[in-house]
């Protein structure tokens, strides 16, 4: 499977909204309450919030395109807050990387992931460093085959009002 990876822009605000809420959506649906769910999908996913993070040049949105269809998308920024710890190595974290369920299994991810590491190596980051909900069984192997670790760490990441817990994971170049 042939997979283009392209950085997003404004103009993919529509296609990415939808994508990032569907996706999102398919992971964690039954985990949380519908309100909880609704009101993060419109926090987060909502064409204005897609449209401001677009607009911000050191926050990296790239798209992964099959026969020009967008089937997934994955979010990089070098950003410290959630885990200082980081601060200590030039560090990118990948904020996000979803495919569209049709098309797991089939190299998105993969495609993706590889051109991650490229970007952090080609603009010099040590590490590279993701959350990953605890019960996603299936990223965490993805990301251990790949390099990543555990760094024995955990942030909370709520659905509204439900509670629900990441591990850090990192990788070092």
């Amino acid at each position: 499977m042939l997979v283009q990876i392209r950085r997003a822009n404004v103009q993919d605000a529509s296609v990415l909204s939808k994508l990032a809420a569907s996706t999102f959506f398919d992971t964690f649906t039954g985990t949380c309450g519908e309100e909880d769910m609704e009101e993060f999908l419109i926090n987060y996913f909502s064409i204005q919030q897609v449209e401001k993070e677009l607009k911000d040049s050191s926050d990296f949105y790239y798209l992964a395109e099959k026969d020009q269809k967008v089937v997934g998308y994955m979010r990089l920024k070098e950003d410290y807050s959630h885990f200082e710890m980081m601060k200590q190595w030039r560090a990118i974290e990948l904020k996000r990387i979803y495919v569209d369920k049709d098309y797991h299994g089939k190299g998105v991810a993969q495609t993706m992931i590889d051109f991650a590491f490229n970007f952090s190596q080609i603009n010099d980051y040590e590490v590279i460093w993701l959350g990953v909900w605890e019960h996603n069984l299936r990223a965490q192997k993805f990301y251990l085959k790949n390099g990543f670790e555990n760094t024995g760490h955990t942030h909370d990441f709520p659905i509204g009002n439900t509670p629900q817990t990441d591990y850090w994971f990192w990788k070092f170049f």
